[in-house]
């Protein structure tokens, strides 16, 4: 017996033999898991740490970058996506520390964040979990870095927004405990995935993270089963990591809003009993279908409601034009007759809107260029369709031009109107050139500047603003001791600070106290890459070297889909002649409802037969479907290596272009039914 307990004792010593174990799964956020793990190197000085990084089969070079910068971390690359919990489990099972931290990599930690959060933990021995206070990119502070359970009642309050109503009451709310300090320590019932910091010894006790997790909610299981086990999950205030909310996450998703709620309703019927978990999974359901009607129907409602407007502008000013042109033309102010409102003007709106959607006119920025060229090809074809209307439809040429120069005046005075009042001036054409410092030493400063000039991102830049109390007046408009007056006198509207010669603490103490109004990025020691966030709920921001791929745009890919549906269309009609040129015919019949279905493209990126990691070209725009066809199909060659067909396969992308696909199906015709 005395033997066992001794060889038991043995091995956790065996175990446990450093004090901190930090985990971070990644998918897909390579800039963001770089700048974290350059602030854990920094806060994991002196400390006696591990660092593991789990992939869940990213496709942006996350592995390599892991393994040419940090060599020091403990990698492991999985070939599929498991899921949050059981990527954080793999690492647990390896990890040796008497605590494990899982931190997400769209986070910063300061410098002395791991030294201040684990002396707590070590002073308070009924501590199972500790989280700490989160900003997001703008210096806002995140709700969620402490919460109450999510019971029946609570979920309640929250869905129907009575808790964002009253926050600081204690009866609604407690969802995110708005009437505790977020200054202050305290005990509180939930730990935000983002950082939780967890006693292996409970960890032991209770059981790793619950696999049936895939995403959302394994957090609030765990802390759930601390408090069960007996122990206390404590919220830190006295340290402050940044966390760049919404890289993994779409939330106005109808697949976030889908995952949440069901991950909720596992955490209820684990945890909850008769009634009780009754009550709340019925509350949940109806929580899902009221969440998506509503997210699907503000998603619509976004994306509809210009041409929306657009459509009622041109409609009232055809409407007036038809009197006016009635009396004018032919002294008859009755001379059109009802079917003119019915069908032609109808009609007219139906080409002219889509010539504006295909001619890019709802895309960011708005340009008055695309909105006249989309009225003007639309009026175009309208003139082409008129020929062949039965004789009662054809109204008059007059009103289809006069209806177009309303239409380019009248849809752009919406634009200007919508503009201002939301931004409070007319410059809607205008691109404004944000005004920037940068806060660092001399060095790193000019090693800044020579990343945004390569990123070709177009900012006034008004100087630099030095890290230390004693400066060169002729070199740095002030010290950072200065930044708030520097942001004042000069109308900043971004802040990049040098990571390798401003401590994060300090980039911390400055988001929160000049508050929203400025942007922040932060540019990691070494790194190509500058990173920020704008807001809690969009994903983050940054300017990198990195190619801008022009299949990537909204306008190629739209393009791109209706090129793919033209040549259906086209295939169609002409295929008992285009039948005997293609040597797979069946196969070719499977791709016309492939690509009519939007499974496929005629033109795709070309296979590669082994993943070679590298950075030597940037990562591919993912939205491209597979495709019948490849860039290689236009040179009839087949004996090319590997970095050839990664070539051919980055021009593509970037400088992609309708006839591009054209061309590659012209020559590569025979194999339509590959």
């Amino acid at each position: 017996m005395n033997l066992r307990l001794s060889t038991i004792a043995i091995g956790m010593h065996l175990h446990l033999i450093m004090k901190l174990s930090v985990i971070i799964v990644n998918y897909n956020v390579k800039y963001f898991l770089e700048q974290a793990l350059l602030s854990v190197r920094k806060a994991s000085e002196g400390i006696d740490c591990e660092v593991f990084v789990v992939d869940n089969n990213s496709v942006d070079d996350s592995v390599a970058m892991v393994r040419e910068q940090f060599p020091e971390v403990q990698l492991i690359a999985n070939t599929d996506n498991p899921g949050f919990a059981i990527a954080n489990n793999q690492a647990i099972h390896k990890a040796q520390g008497e605590y494990i931290l899982l931190l997400n990599p769209d986070t910063v930690v300061e410098e002395d964040t791991f030294e201040k959060t684990l002396s707590f933990m070590d002073a308070h021995p009924d501590a199972g979990g500790l989280g700490v206070k989160m900003i997001d990119g703008k210096g806002n502070f995140l709700p969620e870095s402490k919460r109450g359970f999510p019971s029946p009642s609570v979920a309640f309050y929250k869905m129907f927004g009575l808790s964002r109503l009253f926050p600081k009451s204690q009866t609604f709310g407690r969802y995110h405990l708005g009437f505790l300090d977020k200054d202050d320590n305290h005990e509180v019932d939930v730990l935000a995935g983002a950082f939780m910091l967890l006693r292996r010894s409970v960890l032991d006790k209770i059981g790793l993270l619950d696999e049936a997790f895939f995403m959302y909610g394994e957090d609030i299981d765990l802390s759930y089963r601390i408090v069960q086990a007996g122990f206390k999950n404590y919220y830190f205030g006295n340290t402050t990591i940044i966390h760049y909310k919404g890289e993994s996450t779409k939330k106005g998703s109808l697949n976030y809003v889908r995952v949440f709620y069901n991950a909720m309703i596992i955490f209820a019927k684990k945890h909850f009993k008769g009634d009780k978990v009754r009550a709340f999974v019925l509350l949940l359901q109806f929580a899902i279908y009221f969440r998506a009607a509503l997210t699907l129907l503000t998603n619509i409602a976004r994306k509809i409601y210009l041409p929306l407007l657009d459509a009622l502008l041109i409609f009232v000013g055809m409407y007036f034009l038809k009197d006016f042109w009635a009396n004018y033309a032919y002294d008859n102010p009755d001379y059109f007759q009802p079917v003119y409102l019915q069908f032609n003007v109808p009609l007219y709106i139906g080409i002219w809107l889509t010539t504006v959607y295909f001619s890019g006119g709802y895309d960011n920025p708005r340009s008055a260029r695309r909105l006249v060229r989309g009225l003007a090809v639309g009026t175009v074809l309208l003139a082409a369709v008129y020929g062949f209307l039965p004789l009662e439809y054809r109204t008059s040429r007059a009103l289809i031009v006069l209806g177009a120069v309303w239409g380019m005046f009248s849809l752009w005075g919406l634009r200007v109107l919508l503009y201002f009042f939301k931004y409070k001036n007319f410059k809607i054409s205008e691109t404004k050139r944000n005004n920037i410092v940068i806060v660092g030493a001399a060095e790193e400063s000019e090693r800044v500047m020579t990343l945004l000039h390569q990123a070709q991102v177009d900012k006034n830049f008004i100087g630099t603003i030095s890290p230390d109390r004693d400066y060169d007046h002729a070199q740095f408009l002030g010290s950072i001791r200065q930044l708030d007056e520097v942001v004042h006198i000069y109308k900043i509207d971004e802040i990049i600070f040098c990571a390798k010669d401003i401590a994060a603490q300090q980039i911390t103490h400055w988001m929160t106290r000049l508050g929203t109004e400025p942007d922040y990025k932060i540019v990691p020691e070494k790194s190509l890459s500058i990173i920020g966030s704008n807001s809690k709920n969009t994903a983050g921001d940054l300017y990198t070297i990195d190619i801008q791929f022009r299949i990537a745009t909204p306008m190629s890919r739209r393009n791109k889909r209706v090129i793919d549906v033209l040549l259906c269309g086209m295939f169609i009609v002409i295929f008992p002649v285009l039948i005997l040129f293609i040597k797979n015919k069946l196969g070719f019949v499977k791709n016309i409802f492939s690509v009519l279905f939007a499974r496929k493209s005629w033109v795709g990126y070309a296979p590669v037969q082994t993943q070679v990691e590298t950075q030597n070209f940037a990562s591919l725009p993912v939205s491209v479907r597979d495709g019948v066809l490849s860039p290689i199909d236009a040179l009839n060659i087949r004996t090319l290596n590997d970095a050839t067909i990664r070539r051919l396969n980055f021009l593509y992308a970037k400088d992609y272009t309708v006839d591009n696909d054209l061309e590659i199906v012209w020559k590569g015709i025979k194999g339509l039914g590959n």
